[in-house]
């Protein structure tokens, strides 16, 4: 490509939408996985009792774990959802974009 292929991009509407739409998503699931990790380290900070509990008499499995293990799983979904909306809105945004500077 040469440098007017890449300036038309840059000032395309289509593509500052796209920049617009992809930071304000990866940032509010940014702060979604900040405020888990956040709540967790609190509730370490101030209901430690909590995580040390065990979520049954005869277990040895303490709710620590879990909400641990949902942490992880939690970054798992974050992602896969990222994931989506890139392959799907974003994705087709990126190919109009380059339809229109190929014109």
């Amino acid at each position: 490509m040469n440098d007017s292929i890449y300036i038309s991009i840059q000032n395309s509407p289509l593509f500052k939408e796209l920049v617009s739409k992809r930071e304000r998503f990866a940032w509010i699931l940014s702060a979604i996985m900040l405020g888990l990790y956040a709540g967790f380290i609190f509730l370490i900070a101030y209901a430690p009792t909590v995580l040390g509990g065990k979520i049954s008499p005869e277990s040895s499995i303490t709710w620590g774990i879990l909400i641990g293990v949902g942490l992880i799983l939690s970054a798992f979904v974050l992602t896969g959802i990222y994931v989506y909306r890139a392959n799907g809105e974003f994705d087709d945004l990126n190919k109009a974009i380059l339809k229109e500077a190929k014109q």
